[in-house]
């Protein structure tokens, strides 16, 4: 066991001084975009408590270790967070609250799926994280574009319109994702 942690701590030392500029600052993003997600969602009283230190080792852990479960634990982590606010707490459920976990986590998440492919000591341009950030980019605008959009229509379609909506929509994202992996067992 003694020469099992040994060979771990040589490693990490072998990293620590092979690690070049970029793949560090991708993974200084994973933490970073994970522990602010962890701020904003958590109620306030347990963000300013001792349980900070350990929310915020949950959220620096995937920056660590971007190829195993550490993101999806820290994801649901925020996730649990916002829903112990929202429904316990009696926090009111506000727009930029929202807007920013979700930008937030996309943007840990997409950093750690660049990170898991990025090794450590790789050199790489500038270019390639830019646009990889530029896309993400994107994505997090039309994103919010569209839930304030949709948040727009609630208010229109109340009582059983806006339960029909919602099925439809779970149904059309079920079946998304079936015929997706479908079409990944095929190739």
């Amino acid at each position: 066991m003694l020469s099992g942690l040994n060979k771990r701590m040589d490693r990490a030392r072998t990293a620590a001084v092979r690690a070049t500029l970029l793949p560090l600052l991708v993974r200084c993003g994973i933490g970073l975009a994970l522990f602010a997600a962890m701020t904003v969602a958590w109620p306030a009283g347990l963000v300013a408590s001792r349980y900070l230190a350990a929310l915020g080792l949950v959220a620096v852990y995937p920056a660590f270790a971007p190829r195993g479960r550490g993101v999806t634990v820290a994801v649901l982590v925020v996730v649990g967070g916002w829903i112990l606010d929202t429904t316990w707490g009696d926090s009111r459920v506000a727009l930029w609250r929202v807007l920013s976990i979700a930008t937030l986590l996309y943007l840990g998440h997409t950093l750690a799926a660049l990170a898991a492919v990025l090794p450590y000591d790789a050199v790489v341009n500038v270019d390639v994280v830019a646009s990889w950030l530029g896309r993400a980019l994107v994505v997090i605008l039309i994103s919010a574009m569209l839930t304030v959009i949709a948040l727009g229509l609630t208010a229109e379609l109340a009582g059983g319109a806006f339960v029909i909506a919602t099925l439809v929509g779970l149904g059309a994202a079920v079946g998304l994702t079936l015929l997706l992996a479908r079409m990944l067992r095929r190739a």
